[in-house]
């Protein structure tokens, strides 16, 4: 759910990097200093420096930045990335934003599902066609591959047709065995629903919940499941309306959740703009929730709307308690957020890949130069990025705190 960004650089500045310990860098990492752009010699104007603008450090290029894509802010980082992380480029298509959203990794099969962008104009699918299912299989990505800069179409890239089709696929996560995904809707009469589908041919899915009350949602988003209840957590802004696909909204934007065994559903957060991403901390005591609201769709962008990434207390009754700010990003929105086994949080947004510590302090990012709507770990040490018209695999350290449930 994010535009496309432009690049303003900074003018020179310092040249020496300060702060961060000195020790090996990987070869494919490089510290960037702080206080080199603390102050510099023209700062540009709102017009150009913005919510969709990338800022290229001091002394750097975006060339530069794409040669070395992991960058360190924070010692901390490089346990995060390791001794010899690498970043390979997949699958690139020309114009066709096929590696958009919904990443899931299934263990069993060890593959990546995930959705193709959605929406009118965002796709330029029109109204009869809903956004497509992949998949990749990760024991395609050898050593050979992913020691490599660029493997652009080395895998295979596989369409997965459900039945019933999940109608706007955005958002998805592991849930009793399966996975779980959640569609915007179409239109006024195909509502915005949560499914659930086979990993396995036919890809048979259930709906499991399509309103409240009788009243259509909005076009949700994205889905979490809290580890400590099994309830199924998520967003409901109004990206369907502004993207052009679904009606003027009847509800308000939201947080919900939602009990499958009983089948009660509610809100528990409100007060958001746009509600996007979300995922719960290792141990369920909080949970991150991104707020993207400077990304207006069709009305434009509105830089003095959230950008942001709030963090809540998770009570051990599943409601929430005590709303931070806990990120405000570099670049673009903030969108698929996902967690490692350490409680550090991975926020999917303008240029890559941002890291920060469970305080809040960026560690670093995996920067791909473009805006990535989200990406997921698949275990120990690997990662899937999805930016649209690109698709990355990136190997590194540190471990993915398994979403959702696998029973």
């Amino acid at each position: 759910m994010i535009g496309a960004l432009l690049l303003a650089t900074a003018d020179p500045g310092s040249s020496h990097w300060l702060g961060v310990a000195a020790r090996d860098v990987p070869p494919l990492a490089q510290v960037i200093n702080q206080k080199s752009f603390n102050v510099l010699r023209t700062v540009s104007p709102p017009s150009t420096a913005n919510g969709t603008s990338q800022f290229i450090p001091p002394g750097a290029t975006k060339e530069s930045l794409l040669a070395k894509p992991f960058h360190i802010y924070d010692d901390a980082f490089y346990d995060i990335i390791g001794p010899n992380p690498t970043l390979t480029l997949l699958n690139r298509t020309e114009s066709n934003p096929r590696f958009h959203e919904a990443p899931v990794w299934y263990p069993a099969t060890d593959e990546v599902f995930f959705c193709q962008n959605a929406g009118a104009r965002a796709a330029g699918t029109g109204l009869n066609k809903s956004a497509a299912i992949m998949k990749i299989a990760l024991a395609d990505v050898t050593t050979e591959i992913s020691s490599q800069r660029s493997a652009n179409g080395t895998i295979r890239v596989e369409f997965v047709n459900p039945s019933p089709g999940v109608v706007n696929c955005n958002g998805g996560t592991n849930y009793r065995n399966r996975i779980l995904l959640v569609g915007e809707g179409q239109g006024y009469t195909v509502a915005p629903a949560i499914y659930l589908m086979h990993p396995y041919s036919p890809y048979n899915t259930t709906v499991l919940l399509d309103n409240f009350f009788g009243r259509q949602f909005n076009s949700i988003n994205d889905a979490s499941v809290n580890p400590r209840n099994g309830d199924i957590y998520f967003t409901d802004p109004t990206y369907g309306y502004v993207q052009d696909f679904r009606p003027a909204p009847g509800l308000q934007k939201q947080v919900w959740r939602f009990n499958e065994s009983t089948g009660a559903v509610g809100v528990v957060a409100d007060g958001f703009n746009m509600p996007n991403g979300l995922a719960f901390s290792p141990n369920g005591q909080h949970i991150y929730i991104a707020d993207t609201g400077t990304a207006q769709g069709f009305f434009g962008n509105n830089y003095t709307f959230p950008a942001t990434v709030y963090r809540y207390d998770v009570e051990d009754d599943g409601t929430f308690a005590n709303r931070k700010v806990f990120a405000f990003v570099t670049a673009g929105v903030p969108d698929g957020i996902h967690l490692d086994t350490k409680g550090n949080v991975y926020v999917a947004c303008g240029d890559g890949v941002e890291v920060y510590s469970p305080a809040g302090k960026l560690l670093g990012r995996i920067y791909i130069g473009s805006t990535s709507a989200n990406f997921q770990f698949a275990g120990k040490g690997r990662m899937v990025i999805l930016a649209e018209t690109e698709l990355y695999y990136a190997t590194l350290g540190a471990e993915g705190a398994f979403p959702g449930q696998l029973h």
